[in-house]
């Protein structure tokens, strides 16, 4: 069906060498898209980068952590160079410390909350200018339930997740006029290298499945596609939302 794919599309997805980054850039690629990629770990991006590549597709890994200012700069400077604009921007890339919130230092603190919130902030200032040149462009930041309800994992992580729901909705509002949508996807508790240590506790996936009104943990793939649903034309009049993969959970809580 026309409009349902992302054909002549170029995207950047931060974190994008596993989990639910991954599981993005392979939806983007099915879809038709080019995709520039970023992670941290180095043998991750290019295993990654080389698995897509055996497929035929297009697309691109560059090393560096979101939070660095060095990192920013190279992300947006390879873009400038090598496309001139950017049709979607994701805001992927994300870390949790779990545990008691009086219990976190300083440094830990910063941590989560320069990866999930400033970092994301700022690549949609420094990119500003190539997705004013892009065709129909659209940011899709990766927030959580946390960000929205108390579920335990941190007063960190759900502030940061938070104020990237908040930046979401700013965002949409200032920058309509340049004809750019901004909206956000909350993901519920979701199979991925994050959520493994988590989840293989039988005693805490079997509680998290009881209070799912789907009685079951998502893939990392009903995640992308809800992304990529975002980034399509075909959602041309949807910006400034929050949009909630979690199994109903949110329904039960409201």
């Amino acid at each position: 069906m026309k409009n349902w794919d992302l054909k002549n599309k170029r995207a950047l997805v931060t974190g994008g060498s596993k989990g639910i980054g991954k599981a993005i850039v392979a939806e983007f690629i099915a879809l038709g898209a080019e995709v520039l990629f970023t992670g941290r770990n180095e043998t991750d991006l290019f295993n990654t980068e080389q698995e897509f590549k055996q497929e035929g597709a297009r697309v691109t890994a560059l090393s560096g952590d979101v939070a660095d200012a060095a990192a920013q700069a190279r992300i947006a400077e390879w873009i400038s160079q090598n496309w001139g604009s950017l049709d979607i921007l994701v805001n992927n890339a994300g870390v949790n410390i779990r545990r008691p919130s009086h219990e976190y230092i300083v440094e830990e603190y910063n941590k989560v909350i320069g990866i999930n919130m400033l970092a994301p902030f700022e690549l949609c200032r420094l990119l500003l200018p190539m997705l004013q040149k892009g065709n129909k462009p659209s940011v899709v930041s990766i927030a959580s339930v946390a960000g929205s309800y108390d579920v335990q994992t941190g007063a960190p992580y759900g502030l940061a997740k938070a104020g990237m729901i908040q930046m979401g909705r700013n965002l949409a509002s200032e920058w309509a006029k340049f004809d750019i949508r901004v909206n956000t996807v909350s993901p519920w508790f979701t199979y991925t290298p994050l959520t493994k240590g988590l989840l293989s506790n039988t005693e805490k996936l079997d509680s998290i499945i009881a209070r799912t009104p789907l009685k079951r943990i998502a893939n990392d793939s009903e995640v992308a596609a809800a992304v990529a649903f975002l980034a399509m034309d075909k959602a041309s009049y949807i910006t400034g939302q929050n949009l909630a993969v979690d199994g109903g959970i949110t329904a039960g809580l409201l």
